[in-house]
């Protein structure tokens, strides 16, 4: 059998995701792998797959007995026989296990890795043909990494241990570059295939919200969604407690997990909201690793956590059938106080001592960027991208080959990746959503500048801020604020408008803050910059937030732009009218039924985005069934009839309505048209094809000659702000946007403009002679990175012929109003 045929036979899926391909191929040719793949991008089927192809044994090492669980359970559904060995099992049950597996009961068995060492794991792993171990969670081998486990230590023991060495792969969801390293040289990956599938979910919409009344926002924001399951993270005991009993009493479906509890208590609990008998989790971070729970759709965060990594791990939870999901972060200054506190009481027992220092470093910068994040003004998910090494803008193919031609980058540029272009916002966060005034701040900035100078770097955010509003605090008298020069200069500023000023100054230069345990502001090293003649300071206001969210439905409302949000699967919801929705319900209860009859979770039966497609697609027979996303032929035989009847009747009962706008042949048409337009991406003159869905197509863009005479010339203009004009001024409509990419590509053919690409993934934009000596000017700018860029501007002859080109009719005649 082929892996697609395997993909099909036991998982139901007609294709790989971008990345799972390329792994699988090259473990069944003999290599190690290492993937980076974010949550639900299907990091088992990179092992599963092959596991079913290799003649011998697959063990999977992971640290999770829940995820264990929940994977053998998923595949022995399936039709796919599996066990797992940790502490869950009594010894008899251990020994019993490893003696079916050595008669070759089972292809894939999953182990602690504190159980690899063992004699009696040992003996075993020595009698029988290995073929692969699968290191899961990978990045726990690494002391870089955010969650080190010294038990993962052992794995490279247990392989040395082996009579033969296997093939080696190793799977994690969140690496920086340092982890990847690690991962690859402890585990000993030998011609490794590297593969970052990418880190961006394009299904999670990204939130920060500066709440001081969390309880309140929370307790209105579960009631606003009382059909969905959630998971609520805090940084304390005390506070999950303290939630929990807030939603108990106000009739919330909620349970609690912290490890202050009892461990039966604990899997009792969890088990509970898996097989979702409860709708919302209120948990520290001891709960959710490698819960394979897919109908998450929200993820809300009382707590910041200690670093990026543990926020998108946590955050990703939700959303894992790639359905629209909320992950909304409430914070507040008092939580890097608690984040700072918990670092302090970090047990190092088991750390090389010598590694002790450079670990508490990592974790003061780790924590750091944590409280960045929650107080940037750039797009969230931007900031996530760039901290896990993914520039966006860079504009990797699937396939393209890195630095020494080791690693592959399976990311596409497109769907989601198409805001990633330089500048470009996701549209699905709460700073993409926001309206932001950039305002002139020089003169309140170069106060707080002052007061920081007169604080002789002694004095933290606090201090600095209420001296310059001219507070009458004790402590302020006690250091002498009050007879500083910058006292009460800026008592027409609100002291939290200071406070939030602060973190971007520290993005720019301007100031440092310093990572000791009670840190303090210090000048930085660009303050220069404003002793400069005529130097301003633009500061990034927020007008107004939408916090939209996900509604009732999953959906997630409309972005700014007014504009809804594409689906991010193929059939979502968006087929179905109200009546698809009632048979979507009627699905789910019968689910539910079928899970409880039979001890499972109810994703394991079918998941919530197999029960849509069933509802867009409204299978009559096997055949049409076994076409439905997720339906293999194990599952269609074990659930398959129930589904079917239920269909058929609600079909039958509804004759003459329409429950789905879903049409076969459509979708057929489209993958016609989207071959031809493969075929003929190379042929400029004719007009590219797009997906059928039903919506009349959306005309490239073109300006009518009445609308491009309200085009107002500037002497001066970025092509960004030349397409942000046109396009608003154009009364046409079902058209497309016109975006600075398609002109600065027009100018390019034209020879005007010259883009490549540097080795680090960046682009150089830069006039070409032809187009220096017709006025186009560079810009030299440095990111906040410091990576130094070049912008290009436009004078009105060139804005004249871009308007002639994107004109109906334009042919560069002239026939446009003169300047």
């Amino acid at each position: 059998m082929t892996p697609q045929e395997v993909l099909k036979q036991f998982f139901g899926y007609d294709s790989f995701h971008p990345g799972q391909e390329e792994i699988i191929g090259a473990i069944l040719g003999g290599r190690d792998a290492l993937a980076v793949m974010p949550t639900g991008a299907g990091k088992s089927i990179c092992y599963q797959v092959p596991a079913l192809m290799l003649e011998g044994i697959t063990l999977v090492i992971s640290p999770l007995i829940s995820l264990m669980q929940d994977q053998v359970k998923a595949l022995n559904a399936a039709g796919i026989h599996a066990a797992y060995i940790n502490s869950a099992l009594s010894e008899v049950q251990i020994r019993m296990a490893l003696m079916r597996a050595a008669q070759g009961a089972y292809r894939i068995i999953y182990v602690a890795p504190e159980r690899l060492m063992s004699s009696g794991f040992l003996e075993f792993a020595r009698s029988v043909k290995i073929a692969m171990v699968t290191v899961d969670e990978a990045h726990c081998i690494s002391q870089w990494g955010q969650d080190f486990r010294p038990s993962y230590m052992r794995i490279v023991e247990f392989i040395r241990e082996l009579g033969t060495r296997p093939v080696i792969s190793a799977f994690t969801a969140t690496a920086t570059e340092e982890v990847k390293e690690d991962i690859r040289c402890i585990l000993g990956l030998k011609d490794a295939k590297v593969l970052v599938t990418g880190f961006d979910r394009p299904n999670l919409y990204f939130e920060v919200v500066h709440e001081a009344k969390k309880d309140r926002f929370v307790l209105d924001y579960v009631r606003s969604h009382p059909e969905n399951s959630g998971i609520i993270y805090c940084a304390t005991r005390r506070n999950v407690d303290d939630l929990f009993e807030l939603l108990f009493r106000e009739g919330v479906s909620v349970a609690r997990y912290h490890a202050g509890m009892d461990q039966e208590e604990r899997r009792f609990l969890q088990n509970e909201f898996v097989y979702d008998r409860i709708r919302v989790m209120v948990a520290t971070n001891a709960f959710g690793m490698g819960i394979d729970k897919s109908n998450v759709r929200y993820v809300l965060h009382y707590n910041m956590p200690q670093s990026i990594e543990n926020y998108y791990q946590e955050a990703g939870r939700a959303g894992r059938d790639g359905e629209e999901a909320s992950c909304i972060l409430l914070f507040s200054p008092q939580d890097v106080v608690i984040d700072r506190f918990l670092l302090g009481q970090k047990d190092f027992a088991q750390i090389d001592p010598d590694m002790i220092d450079n670990i508490e470093e990592r974790d003061r910068l780790r924590l750091r960027a944590m409280e960045q994040y929650c107080q940037t003004t750039e797009c969230l998910r931007r900031y996530i991208l760039r901290y896990f090494g993914e520039r966006p803008g860079e504009g990797m193919h699937e396939g393209e080959r890195t630095h020494a031609g080791e690693e592959t980058y399976a990311g596409k540029e497109t769907h989601a990746g198409e805001w990633m272009h330089a500048g470009a916002g996701c549209g699905n966060c709460s700073n993409c959503r926001s309206t932001f005034l950039e305002k002139d701040m020089t003169d309140t900035v170069k106060w707080i500048l002052n007061c920081v100078a007169e604080a002789r770097g002694r004095f933290g955010a606090n201090i600095i801020t209420g001296t310059l509003v001219g507070a009458n605090r004790a402590r302020l008298r006690e250091v002498g604020a009050m007879q500083w020069r910058s006292y009460g200069k800026l008592s027409d500023v609100s002291e939290g408008t200071l406070k939030d000023l602060i973190p971007q100054l520290i993005q720019r230069g301007y100031l440092i803050r310093t990572d000791e345990k009670y840190s303090v502001l210090r000048l930085g090293p660009n303050v220069g910059e404003l002793k400069e003649e005529g130097a301003r300071v633009l500061i990034k206001v927020r007008e107004e937030t939408q916090k939209t969210g996900v509604d009732g439905n999953g959906s997630q409302g409309l972005t700014s732009r007014g504009g809804k949000r594409s689906s991010s699967t193929a059939h979502g919801k968006d087929y179905l009218t109200s009546l698809g929705y009632q048979l979507f319900e009627k699905l789910r209860g019968l689910r539910m039924q079928i899970a409880r009859e039979q001890n499972l979770p109810p994703y394991i039966v079918f998941t919530d985005r197999t029960l849509i497609d069933m509802c867009v697609r409204l299978p009559q027979d096997e055949k049409t069934m076994l076409a439905v996303s997720g339906v293999a032929r194990a599952k269609y035989d074990r659930y398959g009839e129930p589904f079917l009847g239920e269909i058929r009747e609600f079909c039958l009962q509804h004759a003459d309505a329409m429950i789905s706008t879903f049409d076969p042949s459509a979708q057929e048409e489209a993958k016609q048209e989207g071959a031809e337009q493969e075929a003929d991406a190379q042929k400029k003159d004719r007009p590219k094809k797009g997906r059928t869905s039903g919506k009349p197509r959306k005309a490239d863009f073109r300006l009518s000659a009445e609308d491009a005479q309200q085009y107002a010339y500037q002497n001066l203009c970025y092509a960004s702000e030349m397409a942000e004009q046109m396009n608003r001024i154009n009364t046409a409509e079902n058209m497309k946007k016109l975006t600075g990419t398609q002109i600065t590509t027009f100018l390019q053919e034209e020879g005007l403009i010259l883009i490549t690409k540097r080795e680090n993934g960046f682009y150089d934009r830069s006039a070409t002679e032809k187009g220096k000596e017709i006025g186009i000017t560079e810009i030299d700018k440095v990111s906040p990175d410091g990576v130094e860029y070049k912008l290009l501007k436009y004078p009105q002859n060139v804005q004249k012929m871009i308007l002639e080109h994107f004109c109906e009719n334009g042919t560069g005649d002239g026939s446009l109003s003169q300047i």
